[in-house]
């Protein structure tokens, strides 16, 4: 019960600030991702403060710390780049450069029920249906061929 009070408080601190810095917002983020027209540097802010607080804790959490609900963390072990990471990347930033949402402000304003925003989050998860249908026929082929 705990762990989930505390994804939930996690959760909602995550998409008040998401809120309140104007991430929420379709055109503020595709202005701030617009360089060569209407640039709007104020999401610059949020991104230097969300850096300014990971950056630390992530540093204290790798050196002095122990998860409070599982046994250990699962660090990230991969350092390769590969061609799902990189389409990945270009399908993510296509779909925030069109719609000027990503999957966290996109779940924050869901309840709005706005056409655009309902239409982004199951496209959403058809992607992530897709690329894990796709991850299964890899590890599949990989098992077979071993």
């Amino acid at each position: 019960m705990l762990p989930l009070l505390i994804a939930s408080l996690a959760g909602l601190l995550f998409g008040l600030g998401l809120t309140v810095s104007g991430m929420v917002i379709p055109a503020k983020v595709q202005n701030f991702l617009d360089i060569a027209g209407t640039w709007d540097p104020s999401l610059l802010w949020v991104m230097g403060g969300a850096i300014a607080v990971v950056l630390p804790g992530y540093r204290w959490l790798r050196a002095n710390s122990s998860p409070w609900f599982v046994e250990e963390f699962q660090w990230p072990t991969r350092q390769d780049i590969d061609s799902p990471l990189i389409m990945g990347a270009v399908f993510f930033g296509l779909g925030w450069a069109l719609s000027g949402l990503c999957p966290g402000p996109a779940l924050t304003v869901l309840p709005t029920l706005s056409p655009g925003v309902i239409g982004f989050v199951l496209m959403m998860l058809v992607g992530a249906a897709i690329a894990h249908h796709q991850q299964r026929l890899t590890d599949l082929a990989n098992k077979r061929s071993s």
